[in-house]
Formats: structure tokens, sequence, C-alpha cells
């Protein structure tokens, strides 16, 4: 198969949402369709004794929620479908914001009950800003939940994007009876306590007498009311609309109940986009270029508990990845040939020859790697948009057992360069501080560190309001303001000024009495 071929059946996606609106449900099924696994697991379940696959983390596992981005792949029909399974909890919200730079497009799981919630409304932010093409997935339709006509409306005024309906339920609740398959003139009949699509029907039209006697006359007539509405008041669907952005295909069903994922899928693979060209700083990088290049948008420490191992995830933006093939690190400027890159089955993991524009490998990372970095095949390039964000929680970190000093250290150093926390050392009294966006986080890291690296650690409260980098043209101004400032300054892993500001008065006061020096609050500057 040619290069071209190989990147056109390429789909890279992201699966987000609000917590528990069954974004992890979501992609065990769809792994089961890809015939990747064979049992879907179950993320909150004292009967079912197999987890979900991309939940593999044992505090994921614990508390039944993703606290970190897990990458799939598998092959379905002719396509090489790559998914990224990313946490819904708002404390990791910085995991999912970078996956999100890592993506071609992306599907968002909505709860019929709950309709559109907070975190869904910052992650589409995130996709608005980069026009990245959006399916919505309604889920838990056997469920009770709001009328679809009104969670239409809700999904255009609270997500700022046109819907377009492409699947319909009939009923909803204890009287769910099934979807009619709008993109396909299909009836997908629902069967009750069954894991699979009992009946799919293909309709002449949505006039045909079959249809009342499948769902009876009444439902049969309610459904052509509302087709006769979607088609006056929607738009027809226009995949120029979507690929740009703008318009969203709706899709209904129940993933618990293996119920439309499938027709979602299907519908999915012909659609969304193959890999897309992305803007570095230097230039348009075209996914069909010959040569490779590729960014690390996140990395995991401990992907394999029994030998410490880091793994550091590339996306290959263009050309085709091989193994053992000299590669250029941008930042260190040397180059770096890797023996064992892997693709990804959440935790399991194989060793791949070669993967093309669109696929994402795991590179063994012995520190040499940050988030940010590109690979290429020789040219200099960097990658623009893999923000961290100013932490709003802090805490001093502790060492709860001064014999396991050496693990700690080696376990906050990886954690950190995972990028879910930051650490700041503070340059009046050498302690150090850990920053993180939700107070969740701090719990994890406890845990993690207590699992994984045999050490043990102890948060103690520091009163601060808001981490800021700071620079200045004027190095005399600089001087003065740490001098000044001098037990709110802060240095990171980078070694960059941080200053540490207790509260927003005083950040506002620093601001106005130092007019030459510039506070950012996000660290790419």
């Amino acid at each position: 198969m040619s290069l071209e071929a190989e990147i056109q059946r390429r789909r890279t996606f992201a699966i987000i949402s609000h917590p528990d609106a069954g974004k992890t449900t979501l992609t065990e099924k769809l792994l089961l369709f890809g015939g990747a696994i064979h049992v879907a697991g179950a993320v909150k379940s004292n009967k079912i004794k197999k987890t979900a696959t991309s939940d593999w983390m044992e505090i994921e596992k614990q508390r039944g929620i993703s606290v970190a981005t897990s990458v799939m792949g598998f092959e379905y029909r002719d396509y090489k479908i790559n998914i990224l399974d990313t946490p819904g909890h708002q404390d990791f919200a910085e995991d999912t914001y970078r996956t999100l730079t890592a993506v071609d497009s992306v599907i968002i799981v909505v709860d019929t009950a709950k309709g559109v919630e907070t975190q869904t409304r910052k992650l589409m932010n995130v996709c608005r800003m980069r026009n990245t093409p959006v399916m919505i997935f309604v889920n838990k339709m056997d469920r009770e939940g709001k009328d679809p006509f009104d969670l239409l409306d809700e999904l255009e005024a609270e997500l700022g994007i046109g819907v377009r309906p492409l699947s319909w339920p009939i009923n909803q609740g204890f009287s769910f009876k099934g979807v009619y398959n709008i993109y396909q003139d299909k009836l997908e009949l629902y069967t009750p306590n069954k894991q699979t699509i009992s009946e799919s029907v293909q309709l002449q039209n949505i006039g045909s007498p079959e249809l009342d006697r499948l769902v009876s006359e009444r439902d049969a007539a309610k459904l052509r009311e509302d087709m006769e509405l979607i088609e006056g008041v929607y738009p027809a669907f226009d995949i120029q609309e979507y690929l740009a952005g703008r318009l969203a295909p709706v899709f209904f069903g129940s993933a618990l109940n293996t119920f439309g994922v499938k027709e979602l899928l299907d519908c999915f693979v012909e659609i969304a986009p193959s890999p897309r060209p992305i803007h570095t700083l230097e230039r348009e990088v075209n996914p069909y270029e010959s040569n490779f290049s590729g960014f690390i948008f996140k990395i995991h420490a401990n992907m394999d508990p029994n030998h410490r191992s880091c793994i550091a995830f590339v996306k290959i933006c263009s050309g085709k990845f091989e193994r053992n093939v000299n590669y250029r690190h941008v930042r260190h400027n040397k180059l770096m040939r890797f023996s064992a890159p892997t693709a990804f089955m959440a935790q399991k993991k194989e060793t791949v020859d070669e993967a093309f524009a669109g696929d994402i490998v795991g590179l063994p990372d012995t520190g040499t790697f940050k988030i940010g970095d590109t690979l290429t095949s020789g040219e200099i390039l960097h990658f623009k948009g893999l923000p961290s964000f100013s932490p709003e929680m802090f805490n001093y970190l502790e060492n709860a057992d001064p014999m396991k000093t050496k693990q700690l250290e080696k376990g906050i150093n990886q954690l950190m360069d995972e990028g879910v926390a930051q650490l700041f050392v503070n340059q009046f009294n050498n302690r150090k501080i850990v920053g993180t966006v939700g107070q969740l986080q701090f719990e994890v890291i406890q845990y993690r560190l207590l699992h994984e690296y045999g050490a043990q650690c102890r948060w103690e409260p520091v009163n601060l309001h808001k981490a800021c980098w700071i620079e200045s043209d004027d190095p005399q101004e600089l001087e003065n303001f740490k001098k000044r400032k001098a037990q709110y300054m802060a240095l990171d892993k980078e070694g960059r000024d941080v200053f540490l500001a207790d509260s927003g008065y005083v950040l506002m006061m620093a601001q106005q009495d130092f007019q030459k020096i510039r506070f950012h609050f996000s660290s790419e500057f």
C-alpha cells in the first residue's frame, strides 16, 4: 500500500465528556466492534470482575474513573482507528487539553438525562479553538431523559455549534424501541437486556407500512412527525460543514447495551477526516510529505510497574516512522534511534516496525523527552499549542519516610514529566511546592508514589493564589522584583522564574508596580 493510501485510512480521534456520561463504556464497545477485545469490561460493577480496558491503572480500577488518557489502536473494515480515551474529571483536564492537540476529530458523549455539563462546555471550547470536527453521541437512551428536540436545542446553545441528527430515537426509557438510522435509512430495533442489536431492518422509506407493524402505529406516526420536523428545521447534512468544525452529526443510543454504537462507528469511519495539516512555528506540515515529523504530547511513567519504565507518546504528523532509523531530537539537536517503538492497546503494547502519519507511537523514555518535543527526519520544526496552565491549588511536598528519599526524588521527577502537576522550588526556603488544577491530583500523586515507587509523601497546605511565569527585557527591573518578592520566588522544573502570588490583590499590585515585567499564566510564552 502506498504512503498516501496508508495515511488516508487513518482515523485518530478522542472521546470526551463530563464524568459518568459513559465515555469509557463507549470506548469499550468500539473496541469490541473492532475485534480488539472479546469481552467488554465494566467501569463500575461488582459482578463483572473485568475492568474497562482503557482504565488500567490500579487507582482507576478502584475509583471507577479515568485519570489518564489511554491510547488504543485497532483495525475496522479497511480503516486503522486510533482512539484516545480521555479523563472526564475536571481535575485531570490538563491531560485532556493536551490530548486534543494530537487528534483529528472528536466524539462527545452526552448523558440524555443530564444534557450538556460544565466540563463538556470547557472541552468544546478547546475543540472550537482548533476547528476540530465533532460528532455527538447521546447516551443512556434506555433511561428516562430529556426530550430529544430539547436536547438538540441545548447542544446548539451550550456548545455553540450547529447540529444535525443522523439517527433518531423511538421513545426512551422503559418504552425505548430503538432508533431510526437516518444516515443509512434503516430501522434498528432495541430489545432490552440483550447485549447486541436484535434486528436491523432496511426500509424503502419512512412511509413504509412495515414500520407500523414493527413499532406500533402510534410510535410510527410519532416517528414520521418527528422526521418531518427534522427535515424542516435542520439543514441537510453537509460533510464540508462537519469537517470545518461548524456542524455536529448527532447519534442516539445506549453504550452499556451496545446499542447505536455500530451506527456511530460506521458513519464515523466514512466521514471523519484522515490526518490533517498541522502548523509549526516554521511552516505548515502536510501529513503526505515523505519526511517524518512528530511531537510528544504525553509522557506516562510506569506503564509497566515491573520495569519502572517511562513512555513518551508521539503523534506522527507527516511521513512514515521506522524502527531503528535515526531521527533528530530538535531540542537536544542530536540523532536518536529507537529499537523498541510500541503501539498500544491501553497498557498492552507491541513493538512496531513502522507507523504512518496519524498514528500514535510509544517511545521508551529515560528522561530525554519532555512534552512538546519534536522529532523529525532532520528538519528543524517546533510544533506549537501544548501549554501547561497556571495551577490553582498548591501544597508543600514533605518526605514521610527519610529512608526512601531517593525513591521519592525519582518518583516525583517522573510524575512531573507527565505534565499532570507542576513542581516549584521556593528560592527563599528551598521547599518543594506541587501545583495542580484539582484536589484529586494530590491523592493520585500520593497513591502512585506509594504504590509505584515505594515512597511516602505528606502534603502540607500553603496559601497561594496563582503561579505566574515572569520575564522582562530589563534585567535590572527583574532583579529588583526578585529581591522585593524574595519569599514568593520559585523556579520551575526548567529553571524558569515563577512568582507565587498569595492573593489576587498582591498579583494586581505587582503588575501595577512593575510595568516592565511580563506575567504569564501558561508556560508557553
